[in-house]
């Protein structure tokens, strides 16, 4: 997750994710790298699906209320849902913290971790999951690309964002544990459901930790400290 370590709160609710990035080179060189090694991985991944029969292992627990509480997560996070969740949290941060700019910033953070991760899955075309080889195979059939993972990206750019929000306060930590267990929960409901591969959601979780600080610097370092400076 994101260091907050060089910030020092600020006074107002969910602000730290207004504090600007001390290394903006290095943020954006080290976005760029991992996500350019992730798209390569794609490729390789895709003609040598190494992780298939780890597939097959999870998917066999698809069964009875695990399965069902799978399958469910699965729904509740899809494209809809989770824009659903970005714009009532970040509502949510801009009534009770009153603070509207830190609740833009981190409805930006979340969609430019999230939305070029969709770019790269159309550049690496990887396949799902081989239905046919699954005891389980998830209903209706997802016919898009597996790699990387929309669903985890997600949810691990808002966990990002959120201890964005809260670093520096007495809640981080707890956030933090919440976070990781989010993603966690995630990251295995899709394996056990086979939409995607391991790998998928491995690659993902890397490509939130490395985007994620370089979509921060990006929209609140240069477009809001441009276009809603500070104090307006």
């Amino acid at each position: 997750m994101p260091s907050m370590k060089h910030a020092a709160p600020t006074p107002g609710a969910a602000s730290n994710i207004l504090v600007a990035t001390r290394a903006p080179g290095r943020t954006v060189i080290v976005a760029l790298a991992v996500a350019l090694a992730l798209v390569v991985m794609g490729f390789l991944l895709r003609g040598h699906p190494v992780d298939q029969q780890l597939s097959q292992f999870f998917n066999d627990a698809h069964t009875g209320a695990l399965g069902a509480i799978t399958s469910a997560v699965y729904v509740a996070i899809g494209p809809v849902p989770a824009i659903i969740i970005t714009v009532i949290m970040t509502v949510v941060i801009g009534i009770v913290g009153s603070n509207w700019r830190a609740a833009v910033a981190f409805a930006g953070v979340v969609a430019l971790t999230w939305i070029p991760s969709d770019l790269a899955k159309i550049l690496v075309e990887r396949p799902r999951p081989d239905a046919q080889l699954l005891a389980h195979p998830y209903s209706p059939a997802q016919v898009d690309a597996s790699y990387p993972s929309g669903h985890t990206v997600f949810i691990a750019a808002f966990v990002i964002a959120a201890l964005y929000l809260l670093g520096g306060t007495r809640w981080f930590r707890t956030a933090l544990v919440i976070g990781i267990v989010l993603v966690a929960v995630v990251a295995l409901s899709l394996v056990i459901d086979a939409v995607h591969f391991p790998t998928d959601v491995l690659a993902s979780i890397v490509w939130s930790l490395a985007v994620a600080p370089a979509a921060r610097l990006v929209w609140v370092d240069w477009i809001l400290a441009r276009f809603w400076p500070a104090g307006k």
